[in-house]
């Protein structure tokens, strides 16, 4: 199988490449490094199956000149902005980021007669749901601008699909953790305890309860769901990938201080926005149901808590920070 992964140079897309590589796959990388690393996939550049173009999806011309005499089986589409809070403030980057990526990946597919194309869609696209867990039946009503530009990617990769005879199949995603992910609230938590080690700032009321899945978890859906579904007569389909549990923002806070070791540490919350958001546009509660999936056969091998934790270990060793565990919990006081 000949792959293509954009945005392979980042935190899902570079621990996707590893794996794909690792099953023999040959595979090339698309990626901008506005937030991807090539020292995510520096193992690979002496491999005759593989190979790293540096290129800015948003230019569709560009991609396709770099990629012209490339043969393609599959596409994984993992570029994007990962920001949802920018969202409120420059909502037209995220448009060019997620929805211009989208449409230039499946072009590119189109023309290329690619065979699938499995997209990396988003938790968000639910919005606050009134259910949960939430299924894939559920509504879309994204709250965030972001949540909408994935809504909208998910829409393209299904009329692509039906219109033009390749294979699509979307991914909504759970939270997900691991190393090399430098956004989100782990990295965001261990940065700001690195500076001051005594006061955390937490965005919201802390009270904010979601699902988290450990990266190896979610790699592991992806290529299963993926040669289910190329060998399936489905068209177009969605499967959910998170965790079976949740946890509050104020317990990952707990958790990572338990991680660096530090004791006595003052949380500070800044109250939020609309209840105790951390912004406008943050789901305050997340629950996937993820039953579909499951009757593949696959299982998160990590709670939500051990992917946080395991998360934090990796990181913190990842990004150097001084960490000195101790058995006991950290001691903690909470402001408001």
């Amino acid at each position: 199988m000949k792959a293509l992964v954009t945005g392979g140079a980042g935190f899902i897309g570079s621990h996707l490449v590893d794996a794909l590589m690792e099953r023999g796959y040959h595979v090339i990388v698309l990626d901008n490094l506005s937030s991807g690393r090539l020292n995510n996939i520096g193992r690979w550049f002496d491999s005759r199956n593989f190979k790293f173009f540096r290129v800015d999806l948003r230019l569709f011309s560009d991609v396709l000149n770099v990629i012209r005499d490339e043969e393609i089986d599959v596409i994984f589409h993992l570029a994007a902005n990962p920001s949802v809070r920018i969202g409120e403030r420059t909502p037209g980057e995220l448009f060019e980021d997620n929805v211009i990526t989208t449409y230039s990946v499946l072009e590119l597919a189109r023309l290329k007669d690619v065979k699938a194309v499995i997209f990396t869609s988003s938790s968000t696209v639910y919005g606050d749901a009134k259910v949960l867990p939430t299924g894939e039946e559920c509504v879309l009503e994204p709250i965030s601008v972001y949540g909408a530009t994935k809504v909208a990617g998910e829409a393209m990769v299904s009329a692509y699909a039906y219109t033009f005879g390749l294979k699509g199949l979307s991914l909504r995603l759970a939270n997900i953790v691991g190393s090399r992910c430098h956004h989100g609230v782990i990295y965001d938590f261990i940065m700001k305890l690195s500076k001051n080690a005594k006061e955390l700032e937490i965005l919201g009321d802390g009270t904010q309860k979601k699902s988290y899945l450990h990266v190896s978890d979610c790699i592991r859906a992806i290529l299963m769901t993926t040669e289910v579904h190329l060998k399936s007569n489905r068209i177009y389909d969605v499967f959910n990938v998170g965790n079976d549990d949740w946890i509050t923002v104020k317990e990952i806070a707990d958790i990572i201080s338990k991680v660096m070791g530090l004791k006595e540490v003052t949380y500070r919350f800044t109250g939020g926005v609309d209840g105790g958001r951390g912004w406008r546009g943050d789901v305050k509660f997340m629950l996937l149901s993820t039953e579909k999936l499951k009757r593949l056969g696959w299982r998160p091998r990590l709670s939500s808590r051990k992917a946080v934790e395991l998360a934090a270990i990796e990181l913190v060793k990842e990004l150097g920070v001084h960490r000195s565990v101790k058995s006991r919990p950290s001691r903690t006081h909470c402001l408001l």
